[in-house]
């Protein structure tokens, strides 16, 4: 600008100036549309088997999503590798809003410290926001002569090397805390990792295996069915869908706090656009009466936070695993 304009012209410029900035804010306040994608549907990648807890959230949020959308969310199920096989797709899709990773604690904290081999990290990822968190936990087939965690853990010790501990697979939440079960017990168990929950969970109900730390939203039906005998949740406090079962800390091994979440993540370099849409719509859907009340049976918490919030609790929870790994002097088989 130069003080040679006449008056006219900068009343003129000003009021053109007013109305972009008016037309601006008008932009920013009108809800971003869902990114444009092939074929008018998202791709949302559950790095799970069918059936297991980040299937049954993938499946919720993706439901609700396309409602909202009026467009279709396929889910795609790439079990295996603990999540990493889902995880790693995603980590190299086409950062254009069209593929999401329904991402958890083992695909996207865990194992940065477990797998050495993994061609992806943290840096891979955009994160968009936590669905829910749930805690696992410590179910047995019911003819196991174990009633509490003393009486497995004297099970245990009485006939080293018979009992079998099943896991959703290598590097998750249910295979990390079953090994921390194990450094801090001392027991000796046979450890068989499996492709998710749902085909763990199966054995585990056939007697293929005897023990298992479970997602509470899993195991809880078999629970209440009397198909499965809960000795103990892995949270701080008791849950709501199993009052009568008490924590680990309750049962004998103080400092025993072990949560899963579930959580959103876009490859990185997605338009910010994208990622804001996607928070702000998933942060909608939790706060929906009917998803809370589901997520309140699965005995979970609802997340729904922005994402640089979301972002600095996993680069928490990735140093804090990798803190576990170093110190357990855990190894992948």
């Amino acid at each position: 600008m130069t003080t040679s304009w006449s008056m006219s012209t900068g009343i003129a410029m000003a009021a053109m100036t007013c109305t972009a900035a008016m037309a601006c804010t008008a932009a920013m306040a009108q809800p971003a549309a869902m990114p444009a994608c092939p074929g008018a549907s998202m791709r949302m990648v559950v790095p799970a088997a069918p059936g297991g807890t980040t299937d049954l959230v993938g499946r919720l949020v993706a439901n609700h999503l396309a409602r909202r959308a009026g467009k279709s969310v396929v889910v795609e199920n790439k079990a295996g590798g603990g999540g990493t096989i889902g995880a790693s797709g995603v980590a190299h899709a086409r950062p254009d809003g069209c593929t999401v990773l329904m991402g958890n604690v083992g695909s996207n904290a865990i194992n940065y410290a477990l797998n050495k081999k993994l061609n992806y990290g943290p840096q891979y990822f955009a994160p968009v926001t936590q669905v829910f968190a749930v805690p696992n936990v410590l179910v047995v087939n019911p003819g196991v002569a174990a009633q509490d965690v003393k009486s497995l853990i004297r099970l245990a010790r009485e006939k080293p090397g018979t009992l079998a501990l099943a896991n959703s697979g290598v590097g998750q939440s249910t295979h990390m805390t079953a090994e921390l079960f194990r450094m801090e017990t001392g027991i000796d168990v046979i450890t068989v990792p499996y492709k998710g929950n749902a085909p763990a969970v199966a054995d585990l109900l056939a007697g293929q295996v005897q023990m298992m730390f479970d997602n509470a939203a899993v195991s809880l039906p078999h629970i209440q069915a009397g198909k499965l005998r809960a000795l103990a949740v892995t949270s701080a406090k008791r849950v709501e869908g199993l009052p009568g079962v008490p924590t680990m800390a309750e049962a004998g091994m103080e400092g025993f706090d072990v949560v899963a979440w579930f959580g959103l993540f876009y490859p990185a370099r997605t338009p910010a656009a994208h990622v804001a849409w996607l928070q702000s719509e998933v942060a909608e859907i939790l706060k929906q009466a009917d998803v809370r009340r589901q997520i309140a049976e699965w005995s979970g918490e609802p997340g729904g936070e922005p994402a640089a919030a979301f972002q600095r609790y996993v680069d928490q929870e990735v140093r804090q695993w990798q803190k576990v790994v170093d110190t357990a002097g855990i190894t992948l088989p």
